[in-house]
């Protein structure tokens, strides 16, 4: 025993399989310290049954999961809310967060009601240009191989074709916050 001790090596101790109380607690937990929809949790815990095995009669996960959302604990549409608007926030576009979403599980119906309108799509794409220094916030102007860089970048963000292009190729920062900013009056009338 000392030995082990000695070169730094510990033993791994045998995890016991998993049974219905254990597989709660587990659920619980996850849900306690992660925002996450009901798929996730799904998985999460589909993937520790397929870690530690599984003890008696076979596991019903949509039943835990569905229960979990029964007593609030998973929410997908708080959790939609939440991503997108973070990365919205971050500076994304539309098509990067609803694959996001389609990722975690959250249904269409529900991404798609939190798709941004026009004036959020060309403020976010403002966002990233500012933060990433693309178009007319780059340090010098930027020549056409450097341009092309960017706009691939704008499009990897989820950014559509013609607001990437207007935001990469706009000559002046200033003219490029009023474009950004122009659609938002006309939301209100």
């Amino acid at each position: 025993m000392s030995d082990m001790r000695k070169s730094g090596q510990r033993r791994q101790r045998a995890l016991r399989p998993l049974d219905c109380a254990s597989l709660n607690q587990l659920a619980l937990a996850y849900a306690a310290r992660f925002a996450t929809t009901a798929a996730r949790l799904e998985h999460y815990l589909a993937r520790k049954i397929r870690e530690r095995g599984w003890e008696g009669e076979a596991a019903d996960l949509p039943a835990i999961a569905g229960r979990f959302v029964d007593l609030g604990y998973v929410d997908d549409a708080g959790y939609a809310r939440m991503k997108s608007g973070a990365m919205l926030r971050r500076g994304l576009g539309a098509r990067r967060v609803a694959e996001a979403l389609a990722q975690a599980g959250v249904d269409r119906e529900v991404s798609a009601g939190l798709a941004p309108d026009a004036a959020t799509a060309r403020a976010t794409a403002l966002r990233l240009a500012e933060k990433r220094r693309f178009g007319p916030f780059a340090a010098e102007p930027p020549d056409r191989p450097r341009r092309e860089k960017q706009l691939a970048a704008m499009l990897r963000a989820g950014h559509p074709m013609d607001i990437a292009r207007q935001v990469v190729n706009a000559a002046d920062a200033q003219a490029l916050r009023e474009w950004a900013a122009e659609l938002d009056g006309e939301d209100d009338a």
